[in-house]
């Protein structure tokens, strides 16, 4: 079967746009969160990049940080099977990656600390307000009752590991050495 030029042309163009744009970097972090996500048991699909945003690069003495936030679409091919002609399908699940790295000053960029966290896309939404908790686990077991996070406390969460992880490789990770903190006490007289 045979897909008219006016269905994939956009989806190429769209492909090579976002592919031509991005650093080198940029493309690494994008396949790393990619291998993530459908290593994970729960995605029995492939995905594919919908739209790549909220990409942030700086670079300091002790290496350069990257954060974006990857959209992801559903495909018609399983995980698992041959992947022949994988079409995007529409209405289907399409959740949202957010991706931090920290990368050394190295030729060859080693990564120093990474955080990833995928969801739906409305768990990294702006402006949702909560739904009121319920005081009594709903669940005949409370050991597996799990506690609630709203898309506030996913979004707080979020941009604290993203700190922790502009901060790896910076003064306070340096490596101990001996003699650094050497105290020597005298023998009383």
């Amino acid at each position: 079967m045979r897909l008219p030029v006016s269905l994939w042309l956009p989806l190429a163009l769209a492909a090579a746009a976002v592919a031509a744009g991005q650093s080198p970097l940029q493309r690494r972090v994008v396949r790393d969160v990619m291998e993530y996500f459908h290593g994970r048991s729960s995605v029995n699909f492939l995905f594919r990049e919908r739209e790549l945003d909220g990409v942030i690069e700086r670079e300091d003495p002790s290496g350069t940080f990257v954060q974006l936030r990857l959209g992801l679409a559903q495909t018609s091919c399983r995980k698992r099977g041959p992947q022949r002609q994988c079409r995007v399908v529409e209405n289907r699940r399409k959740p949202t990656c957010l991706a931090c790295y920290k990368f050394d000053t190295s030729d060859i960029p080693k990564v120093l600390d990474k955080y990833h966290n995928c969801g739906p896309a409305h768990h990294l939404a702006a402006k949702v307000r909560c739904p009121p908790v319920p005081s009594v686990c709903p669940c005949a077991i409370p050991s597996r009752c799990q506690p609630v996070l709203c898309p506030q406390e996913i979004r707080q969460r979020d941009e604290a590991e993203c700190r922790a992880v502009e901060e790896a490789g910076k003064g306070g990770d340096a490596l101990y050495l001996p003699g650094m903190f050497a105290f020597s006490r005298g023998l009383p007289a």
